[in-house]
């Protein structure tokens, strides 16, 4: 089969996408084409070690500096998803957590009480995708507090969808938005070059950039750990935190044998025959939160240097141009993960933060933790476990014919949520209602 990138370029330079956009998709494009399949075998890497603790370097005590550091911050969330696998059509961010606070609530209460407490105007951003934007601005304009809706946001780009058969970009009169898909949130770096935002925030001065899931609510602005970051003078600088036994699926940290250089490693990395030694969490010991510190200018001399682009891993994925059509035509959507960007450069950096800075909702398990009593929310809108739990968060398997969907959980939870302040394991299956009267304690099942 000859592969050409032509009729893509043609389509996203029709849809208005940036150089730098079509340049990151090209070269994904013809790493596909090539069969390169980005696996990362067992053999190739060794378990990263000797990590600094943010505890040991980091002073929490605030300083005079403070403030002029945090003036030349920026803090970036990444709202692009929708939260599709749990049946949601809107902005994930836009989902209740508790109280009828949303995502975008609390990370909004976050970044005006960083002002608050120092002082500083705070530049605040989300990277939303097309399917977000609309959404997200209009909840956002209920904050005048925070400026113009408008100048929040970095928008992500698309990319096509390609025929699994022909490699050409797919055609779904249908619905043709159904033939884009978006590249994952290795995309920032692309649509922050393309866009021009990022030599403007060069030259208003800005030199940090913290970034981090807006489905994370342990993931706030830690005045502690920009002190550090600044002074440790690295480009690029991954938060990570140790694995439990809910973690053996997700991405980990390891170094390549070859030169040292620490990297990512995502399941969809990791051939078959390393699984046992993937999920193995006494050996590979620290997963990625997704909270990454960056230095502007290193990453726009990055940037330069590998021609408006970062040589990130490529994730495949085959799927159908109509997810709800399983008959529909098989294509695969390619996309790419920020925090690979840790192998771009020489002398990057990762430092063990505590789980507290961690609390992502992937799942309508997650949803349930985190609006359970394991996970309290202060008035500064953090979301972190309870002090009873150690640093633990409960292992929970929720029944996905009876509970994949918010709605369906949602349903479940009418009389209440239950106490999982001292539950280690909660597994459901079948249509099982929950009270707020009920509290699990240790290892529980239900079954109904």
């Amino acid at each position: 089969m000859t592969a050409t990138f032509t009729p893509f370029r043609d389509k996203m330079q029709a849809a208005g996408l940036s150089a730098a956009a079509l340049a990151a998709f090209e070269r994904s494009f013809h790493l596909l084409a090539a069969n390169e399949t980005g696996l990362l075998a067992e053999d190739t890497i060794r378990p990263a070690t000797g990590l600094p603790r943010s505890e040991d370097i980091c002073s929490g005590v605030a300083e005079s500096g403070d403030s002029a550091l945090l003036a030349k911050t920026v803090v970036l969330k990444l709202n692009g998803g929708l939260g599709t696998g749990m049946g949601l059509e809107k902005a994930k961010s836009l989902l209740p957590v508790r109280d009828g606070d949303t995502f975008l609530d609390l990370i909004v209460r976050q970044v005006l009480a960083v002002r608050q407490a120092t002082g500083s105007d705070l530049r605040f951003l989300l990277m939303n995708s097309f399917s977000t934007s609309a959404d997200t601005l209009a909840h956002l304009a209920r904050y005048p507090a925070l400026g113009d809706p408008g100048k929040l946001e970095l928008l992500q780009n698309k990319v096509p969808k390609i025929a699994a058969d022909t490699l050409t970009p797919v055609e779904w009169p249908a619905d043709p938005e159904m033939e884009w898909c978006p590249p994952g949130h290795g995309d920032l770096y692309p649509a922050i070059l393309g866009s021009g935002l990022l030599q403007r925030l060069l030259d208003e001065g800005f030199l940090y950039l913290f970034v981090s899931n807006a489905d994370n609510l342990g993931a706030t602005l830690d005045p502690a750990l920009l002190r550090w970051f600044a002074a440790s003078g690295k480009p690029f600088v991954m938060e990570v935190t140790a694995r439990t036994a809910a973690d053996r699926k997700g991405g980990h940290l390891a170094l390549r044998a070859g030169d040292g250089r620490l990297l990512l490693r995502e399941s969809a990395q990791c051939p078959d025959s390393d699984l046992d030694a993937f999920q193995d969490i006494t050996r590979h010991r620290y997963f990625n939160t997704n909270n990454l510190w960056l230095r502007l200018d290193h990453l726009a001399a990055a940037l330069d240097e590998n021609g408006g682009l970062l040589p990130l891993p490529v994730i495949r994925n085959k799927k159908t141009v109509d997810p709800r059509d399983k008959k529909s035509p098989a294509v695969y959507q390619l996309e790419t993960a920020m925090g690979a960007a840790i192998e771009c450069y020489g002398a990057a950096g990762a430092v063990v933060v505590p789980r507290s800075r961690f609390a992502p909702v992937k799942t309508t398990s997650d949803l349930l933790a985190l609006r359970s009593d394991a996970y309290l929310i202060t008035p500064d809108g953090r979301a972190i476990l309870a002090p009873e739990r150690h640093d633990i968060p409960p292992e929970i398997t929720l029944d996905p014919d009876h509970f994949k969907l918010v709605d369906q959980l949602d349903a479940a939870l009418a009389g209440g949520v239950p106490s999982l302040l001292h539950c280690r394991k909660l597994e459901v299956h079948g249509p099982v209602k929950f009270s707020a009267k009920d509290r699990f304690e240790g290892d529980v099942t239900l079954r109904a």
